[in-house]
């Protein structure tokens, strides 16, 4: 059996040993010290303009308290990206809150600014105005950012810009993750840098950043004894995590340039078969990290997704469906949904190949070669399904 190539793995350079073992001569094994300090520096610096760092336990909690922050309670609505990760989404069940779904556009696969409007339309007429809107940007790929802030700012909506897939992916060269009032990142093992699980909040304004790292740590008042007078978290970042991150953090740039010509020798491989279509940036002002590289199939093809996911699981190959909607999701179905299908079409005929940056030219010719063996659209029937077409009514 070959070698098992996986879609993400983590990548170490062999920086991350120094900061940890320094971590250990210090005894900083705790969740403060000198790493979460630097890289909390380290991120800052990365995304300039100002922006200010929380480096938390993962990017789930960054969104929690991200929430928090917004003033997020029982009750409240959140408007939320419906292809994405459940993470996205859990936070705002976990205060009491009640998501509203949005489809996607077909042009970066993320929120669709006409479904956002329609939805706050709709929940405005009905005497309820969205708390937040938690737009992500897939697979790295910025989402139609622009028009999504200028609907947030007209309807007086703040923005939370899911961007645990996209450090170091921009927007007319304005890094993603400080759009919003306050934008997150995940560290997880499959992501563009790790810390083996981690995340982190942040905003460029530092009363936020600082109340977020101030929540993170059980809310202890500064005082000899514990005090506490609000519901804190366990949610800060170790030493040891973000030892690993600093020396991450020193080979981003270089692990977004292996992503990038990991998807360009994809792209350049196989766009020629028939009925596939890589997501492309749309213009020259965006610019994706290319975390994951992901196809869809025309659906005139009849593509069978999970047909084609066992042939390179049976050649020791992982490659992953695209996010399967939260509003097709049992635990969200009673919520409501604005959009048309498209994310639908897109997790019924999506596939995400392997990108991880550590990846060899050995690697990539086994991919493309089961690629070209087990690519084999079949007829499929579908039971009754209507397909909508794109900007058509809004469905609960």
């Amino acid at each position: 059996m070959s070698k098992r190539i996986y879609l993400s793995p983590p990548h170490m350079s062999g920086q991350e040993i120094m900061y940890v073992k320094n971590a250990f001569d210090t005894n900083w094994v705790a969740p403060l010290g000198p790493n979460v300090d630097g890289f909390e520096v380290d991120i800052a610096g990365f995304l300039g303009d100002g922006t200010q760092v929380a480096a938390l336990n993962s990017g789930t909690a960054a969104i929690h308290l991200g929430l928090v922050l917004l003033g997020v309670g029982a009750g409240d609505e959140v408007i939320c990206q419906s292809l994405t990760f459940s993470a996205s989404a859990n936070p705002i069940l976990y205060l009491g809150a009640r998501p509203v779904f949005i489809d996607s556009e077909s042009q970066t696969w993320n929120m669709s600014p006409f479904f956002l409007e329609q939805a706050i339309k709709n929940r405005l007429e009905a005497g309820i105005k969205p708390k937040a809107i938690i737009v992500v940007h897939l697979y790295g790929m910025p989402a139609l950012i622009e028009e999504i802030v200028e609907i947030g700012e007209r309807y007086g909506i703040p923005i939370l810009e899911d961007a645990a897939e996209a450090l170091g992916s921009t927007f007319r060269g304005r890094k993603l993750g400080t759009f919003g009032a306050i934008g997150i990142f995940s560290f997880n093992g499959n992501k563009i840098i790790t810390t083996s699980g981690g995340g982190a909040m942040v905003s460029k304004s530092a009363a936020l950043v600082a109340k977020a790292r101030f929540l993170s740590c059980q809310a202890k008042e500064s005082c000899a004894y514990f005090q506490h007078t609000e519901i804190g978290y366990n949610y800060r970042m170790s030493n040891i995590a973000a030892g690993i991150g600093r020396g991450q953090m020193e080979m981003l740039p270089m692990r977004i340039s292996q992503r990038r010509a990991i998807f360009n020798r994809y792209r350049e491989s196989l766009s020629g078969t028939i009925g596939i279509s890589f997501q492309e940036e749309p213009n020259q002002h965006y610019f994706s990290n290319r975390w994951l590289t992901a196809f869809v199939v025309n659906e005139s093809e009849h593509f069978e997704v999970e047909n084609f996911r066992q042939a390179l699981e049976a050649e020791n190959i992982e490659v992953r469906y695209i996010w399967k909607p939260m509003h097709l999701q049992p635990l969200f179905s009673q919520y409501l949904y604005f959009g048309s299908g498209v994310s639908d079409r897109l997790f019924q005929n999506g596939i995400c190949l392997p990108s991880g940056s550590a990846m060899d030219e050995e690697d990539m010719s086994r991919i493309i070669g089961a690629f070209e063996r087990n690519f084999s659209p079949k007829p499929i029937i579908y039971s009754g399904a209507i397909i909508q077409e794109e900007y058509g009514t809004e469905t609960n």
